[in-house]
């Protein structure tokens, strides 16, 4: 740890007079090291101390206790990001906000929801539907993550093809800032275009420029129908064709997702549906909408246009049944993989549809010559790949992250992104500037400064290690 130890004794000693006990999480290494670690594989980085704030009083006084000391704030929530954000790189004070778990308000009059950034999404989406209503964004973790941690990494999933990721729905945030404003940034109504978008900005930042203790989500209409078919295809290239045929054709569907030859033979393990012998890729199709007939009839069009490249029949789900089994084929896909190999590093790169053929086979050509086989599935509508790098043995991780680099990098040299959803945090910080380059990585970091000038908050975070 970087701050000097008496510095954080006399932190903590504050932290204990301004909070009381049920409320602190210190002295127990069990405990702590339950909050200094995530999904992401990176390692156990606990804490000194955990604060359970209820308010945005309370992280103000968090922020004005680190500030006199010195010491480094990290917010944590659910602890399901991939990316080892919300990991206390070097101790200091976790600031959780597991129980600011209330929805404050759902207004169909206004299509809007007020909710605290513990809430749990799935919490959220079944809420807000029991008013007629529909909150889009719907990462795989949906069930565990909270409203915090999406916006924090503005999270996706895959019906951002046609809803769009969590910045689209975020109308307005409470956030406190390390020099102890609270800020009340955005605004109730649908439009709104005065001064600096710095909701926009929030949305992303990665819980280093602030930490949310309110969000206003937009909210739409519930559509009333859902029509969802799995086809399978010989080749990726066969499925990204058809891809771009359904895109160009006018259909926009709700989702639109990729399984390649290895995520469809793990995937076949458990799926109800049996794939044709020469099936190399699979597409997961779905559309939705007010009008059953019409919902329908662009799951047929799409259906038509892909026929060509298809192999075997397109199965259309016949009920929420049958749906619920078509999407267990693509939510489970994480642990059938590791029916194949025990170990695995999974990386959310982004490329434009038209290079996806050409993204899964870089992956499959680095895996090999790194003697690694890698299974790649994702959301093909807008080019989010996982690529899955498997493995067997712990000793193999240098190995392994060598290959990632490179599929990284590769993924920047056809047009595209390190991430698409789980964000830079530690695991990427090292390739940030490979995609934006030094003038823009600068840039960032003198915003990074203006918010947070003492870099108490999440320090390590995004940003290459000088």
């Amino acid at each position: 740890m970087t701050t000097a130890a008496p510095a954080t004794a006399a932190a903590l000693a504050e932290v204990r007079r301004a909070f009381p006990p049920e409320r602190l999480v210190s002295g127990d290494p069990e405990k702590l090291e339950a909050y200094g670690r995530d999904e992401s594989d990176l390692g156990v980085f606990p804490p000194d101390v955990a604060v359970l704030v209820e308010s945005a009083e309370d992280v103000r006084t968090v922020f004005a206790i680190a500030s006199r000391h010195r010491v480094p704030v990290v917010p944590v929530a659910a602890r399901s990001g991939k990316s080892g954000g919300s990991l206390a790189l070097r101790g200091g004070i976790a600031v959780s906000t597991e129980r600011m778990n209330r929805i404050l308000e759902v207004s169909p009059g206004d299509l809007v929801a007020r909710v605290e950034p513990g809430v749990i999404l799935a919490a959220l989406q079944a809420e807000v539907e029991r008013h007629g209503l529909f909150y889009p964004p719907d990462p795989n973790s949906l069930e565990l993550c909270t409203l915090g941690g999406n916006v924090a990494e503005n999270a996706g999933g895959p019906r951002a093809l046609k809803y769009g990721v969590t910045r689209e729905y975020v109308l307005g945030l409470t956030v406190v800032v390390p020099t102890g404003e609270i800020l009340r940034l955005g605004h109730r109504s649908i439009k709104g275009v005065a001064g600096y978008d710095l909701t926009g900005l929030l949305v992303g930042s990665e819980g280093t420029l602030g930490i949310v203790t309110e969000v206003m989500v937009k909210l739409l209409p519930r559509p009333r129908h859902v029509a969802t078919a799995l086809v399978a295809f010989a080749s990726v290239d066969a499925a990204a064709r058809a891809v771009t045929r359904i895109l160009t054709s006018g259909v926009i569907p709700r989702c639109l997702e990729l399984m390649d030859d290895v995520a469809l033979a793990a995937a076949a393990k458990t799926s109800p549906y049996r794939f044709p012998a020469d099936a190399g890729a699979a597409l997961i199709l779905e559309t939705d909408g007010n009008d059953e007939e019409q919902v329908f009839a662009e799951l047929v069009r799409a259906a038509e246009l892909v026929r060509e490249d298809a192999s075997g029949d397109v199965v259309v789900a016949q009920g929420e049944a049958q749906r619920r089994d078509v999407w267990e084929t693509r939510r489970y896909l994480s642990v059938n993989l590791k029916t194949l190999h025990p170990l695995k590093l999974s990386e959310d790169v982004a490329v434009p549809r038209s290079r996806i053929p050409e993204m899964v086979a870089a992956a499959k050509a680095i895996g090999v010559r790194h003697g690694f086989t890698v299974a790649t599935y994702g959301h093909a509508g807008d080019g989010n790949l996982h690529c899955n790098v498997l493995f067997d043995h712990p000793e193999e991780r240098p190995r392994v992250d060598a290959a990632v680099g490179e599929i990284l990098r590769a993924a920047v040299d056809l047009g595209g992104t390190i991430t698409g959803e789980h964000g830079v945090g530690l695991a990427k910080r090292d390739f940030l500037e490979y995609e934006q380059g030094a003038e823009v990585v600068a840039l960032e970091r003198r915003i990074k400064a203006v918010f947070d000038p003492l870099g108490i908050l999440n320090p390590g975070k995004i940003f290459p290690e000088r």
